[in-house]
């Protein structure tokens, strides 16, 4: 799976899972990065069934484009820890529930790494691949007004709907 998104615009988001069967989570992070206008590519690559590839995806990432890495895994995920050790891009993993553990032997995979090898980690599943995209577009719109006004755009959407939501409620009443 290599999705690229963007209209023509080079991806400077890259989206790695473990295994196809987290596209239902990550495509969560991906609906958002569309919502912010944000180029992404998506792809598949196991930290433990194919190494090479990963390491070769992480070392190539910075030269094809990408500013940020999200790596979404379950079980015992290792796949945000082997991406950063073979670059420099901030790496944002996202844990996702695939095994009888329901997702905490991913949170503490990606969570607990050394020191010198930081993996910013989100929530277990779904929030958490909504949140990576935000903390992705958050890191890019540090160097990109265009992004974070989009951004600032989609925070007040949010407050709006906190907003309309308590309107309702108190009609209710």
């Amino acid at each position: 799976m290599k999705e690229k998104e963007g209209q023509g615009k080079s991806a400077v988001v890259g989206i790695v899972m473990g295994s196809d069967s987290d596209w239902n989570v990550m495509q969560k992070t991906a609906s958002v990065l569309k919502q912010l206008d944000i180029p992404f590519e998506a792809t598949v690559s196991s930290a433990h069934r194919s190494p090479e590839k990963t390491a070769e995806y992480s070392k190539s990432a910075r030269a094809r484009g990408l500013k940020v890495i999200i790596a979404g895994a379950g079980a015992a995920a290792h796949l945000a820890g082997a991406i950063v050790a073979q670059t420099t891009l901030p790496v944002i993993g996202v844990p996702i529930a695939s095994s009888s553990l329901q997702g905490l032997d991913a949170l503490l995979a990606t969570v607990q790494m050394p020191s010198g090898v930081p993996v910013a980690t989100m929530a277990i599943g779904a929030a958490g691949a909504k949140n990576a995209a935000i903390l992705a577009a958050q890191i890019l719109a540090v160097s990109n007004s265009e992004v974070e006004a989009k951004l600032k755009s989609f925070k007040k959407k949010l407050a709006d709907q906190v907003a309309q939501k308590a309107e309702a409620l108190q009609k209710n009443l």
